[in-house]
């Protein structure tokens, strides 16, 4: 056990260096996890989150799932792991999370875990900065949201691809199939969300700036957040900034719930969409977001 533990170290550390570009992901990743000895009584993987799971779900698809640690809702620096979750993390083959910037609730068991995989540590993926309540970017930080884009969820299920197929070899053929057609359904949702698009991208605010990686492949753009978090109320000097700013006689405003009636009388008129960055209302990865993007346009339309 400590010489695959030690093993298991040495080729996570080789993968944090990866660069994962479609053709270089399915070759150099192999390659580093080739000489990993698979741990005969704990050939599973567990994933941290519930977007994460979907993606997962998608490449495990006719095989059995990996176990899902945090519960839908939990995808930021909410909810706890039970005594059968640190079980599980020490008992699975690899352990896939974003990282600590995410899930700061997790890192006390995972920053130190031989067996776990960080994908925010690879040199990979369209990465954006966090921004202010006016849409400015801030330097030196990093939006965590990274699987709302597109690009970057075909990328993560090719790296669980490659994990699953390390973990339970049986699978390697069902895994890298399933991963090309997530990528093929995905690039659909995309063009048939775009088939319309306006020669403008179409403004909205958002509660918390959680739909950035979304901007692109469905056209929006932020004009303002009402607060840098969801449960923190904003200020009165925001909510008139807003209205001053506002690009639009009648302005969509994204939540990631159902904001107050009184917060909404204050940005009239105005118009309200839920949609939980985390896709919890979702039970596939690629329909939930064609559904909230769709959603997220009708709102502003």
């Amino acid at each position: 056990m400590i010489a695959y533990y030690h093993n298991a170290t040495k080729t996570i550390n080789k993968l944090w260096r990866l660069i994962l570009q479609p053709q270089r992901l399915l070759i150099t990743v192999v390659m580093m996890l080739g000489s990993l000895a698979i741990n005969a009584q704990a050939a599973t993987v567990s994933v941290s989150n519930y977007p994460l799971f979907l993606l997962s779900q998608a490449v495990t698809a006719g095989s059995p799932p990996a176990k899902q640690l945090l519960q839908a809702g939990e995808v930021g620096h909410h909810g706890s792991i039970s005594p059968g979750d640190i079980k599980a993390i020490q008992d699975s083959t690899f352990v896939v999370w974003f990282g600590e910037p995410l899930e700061n609730n997790l890192a006390a068991s995972l920053n130190s875990a031989p067996n776990a995989i960080a994908l925010f540590k690879f040199d990979a993926f369209n990465r954006h900065p966090l921004r202010d309540v006016k849409g400015k970017a801030i330097a030196g930080t990093l939006d965590p949201h990274i699987w709302l884009d597109p690009d970057n969820a075909k990328a993560i299920t090719r790296a669980l691809a490659v994990i699953h197929s390390h973990a339970n070899p049986q699978y390697k053929k069902l895994y890298h199939a399933n991963a090309q057609k997530f990528a093929q359904r995905m690039n659909t949702a995309v063009a048939v969300t775009n088939q319309n698009n306006p020669q403008k991208p179409l403004p909205y605010w958002a509660y918390h700036d959680a739909y950035q990686y979304m901007e692109s492949s469905a056209n929006l753009q932020l004009i303002g957040s009402l607060s840098t978090d969801h449960h923190l109320a904003p200020k009165a000097s925001q909510l008139r900034w807003l209205n001053e700013q506002r690009p639009a006689k009648q302005m969509c405003l994204v939540s990631p719930s159902q904001p107050a009636k009184g917060l909404l009388a204050k940005l009239q008129p105005v118009q309200a969409t839920v949609q939980a960055e985390d896709m919890s209302n979702s039970k596939d990865f690629i329909s939930g977001w064609q559904i909230m993007a769709e959603q997220i346009r009708q709102c502003i339309s």
